[in-house]
């Protein structure tokens, strides 16, 4: 019989991480799945280089449990690792390897279950659903949730496995990304005035960017549950000039917004776009109609807010045995499913403080949490 430990040992195998496939590790899956008895489906990318997968157990024509997971990892690149990333390295009771916390762990232990759910007398399905490029902007997690669309009946909740320690999460922000071009013309620097700087113009707009962060602290937007208490902006890549004696005729960088769940990201983008558009360019279209301000979203995905009153807190505060809500600062893929009609939460083993991390761990005692967690699942699926 496979336990968590064993589980993991061949997950943390593969490199998942997001520039990768994901299919070897797919495959894995499907088999284990298979020889369990339970069939899956896959749903592919357009290159058919990555793959959710889908598996139900149990009777699918009534309201189940979904239990949800990112297959891919962050990169290693640049980090100073004292054990091997991809193999897993148990120290002292811990387990070190890239996913080990974020989210292979969980993942595990989902399918160290497999074998007692197909046993069970289930009276609702457990769907076990596991995506590709969560860390890239939860990009493949869509096609699959469009998959419950289709069914009869939607899940009752949905149990995001990221790391919290096991605590329930009931809320997280949402985030927006966008890259930015800027289009001015370019001249000897000696006639500077007679060129349109593209660098010096995006320093600008990156500075309505502070301004408009400064106007998302006011007291009446704060929500204390959040760490920061409110809205956060920032640019995080910039790029842009030839040479120090050319006026730069190009200049791009890329920003985000992390929102609390109430608020709409995309109003930040607009009021920068209105800016652009109302102050900048009539000066920069006076010296040449050919400049531009461009603006492109990279990637975007929702907040979460499930009530603590609602009965999915309720149903998760069983299963952890806590009902010590709380809220994360990262994202996940949850908004997205409640987004869909699925009330959802996030609760998991292990910590985000050793996720994205060098020597990221998870310790045997959070895995064997999470496979406690699961057995309160299988008996609230059962009969």
């Amino acid at each position: 019989m496979n336990t968590s430990r064993d589980l993991l040992a061949q997950l943390v195998r593969f490199d998942t991480t997001s520039r990768e496939s994901n299919l070897a590790l797919i495959d894995f899956v499907r088999t284990y799945l298979q020889d369990h008895g339970v069939a899956c489906e896959l749903v592919y990318n357009a290159h058919k280089s990555k793959a959710n997968l889908l598996a139900t157990i149990g009777p699918a024509e009534v309201p189940g449990v979904v239990l949800s997971g990112h297959t891919d990892v962050v990169p290693v690149d640049g980090q100073r690792w004292t054990v091997a990333p991809f193999e897993l390295t148990e120290k002292h009771g811990r387990l070190y390897g890239r996913g080990t916390a974020d989210m292979k762990g969980y993942i595990a232990c989902v399918l160290a279950c497999v074998p007692a759910l197909v046993k069970a007398p289930l009276r609702m399905p457990v769907h076990i659903a596991l995506s590709y490029d969560e860390e890239v902007g939860c990009l493949g997690v869509r096609a699959l949730i469009e998959r419950f669309h289709g069914q009869a009946v939607k899940p009752l909740l949905c149990v995001i496995g990221e790391p919290t320690e096991l605590k329930p999460v009931l809320g997280h922000k949402g985030k927006l990304a966008v890259r930015c071009e800027v289009h001015g013309v370019a001249c000897h620097s000696a006639y500077a005035p007679s060129g349109v700087n593209a660098i010096e113009y995006a320093a600008q707009l990156i500075s309505e960017l502070v301004r408009l962060g400064e106007t998302l602290k006011a007291p009446t937007l704060l929500d204390e549950r959040f760490d920061p208490p409110f809205s956060t902006v920032q640019t995080g890549v910039i790029g842009g000039g030839k040479a120090l004696n050319i006026v730069p005729q190009n200049c791009t960088f890329d920003f985000e917004v992390r929102s609390l769940p109430v608020q709409d990201p995309r109003q930040v983008a607009q009021q920068l776009r209105d800016y652009a558009e109302h102050t900048l360019l009539p000066a920069m279209q006076a010296v040449s109609a050919h400049c531009a301000i461009e603006f492109s979203e990279l990637s975007s995905y929702p907040g979460l807010a499930t009530s603590p009153q609602s009965q999915a807190a309720e149903w998760v505060a069983q299963f952890c045995g806590s009902r010590d809500y709380g809220t994360v600062a990262f994202g996940t893929e949850g908004g997205l499913f409640d987004q869909a009609g699925i009330p959802t939460v996030v609760c998991g083993p292990g910590s985000m403080e050793q996720g994205h991390k060098p020597d990221e761990f998870i310790s045997l005692e959070q895995l064997n949490a999470c496979d406690r967690m699961l057995e309160r699942v299988l008996a609230f699926v059962s009969r």
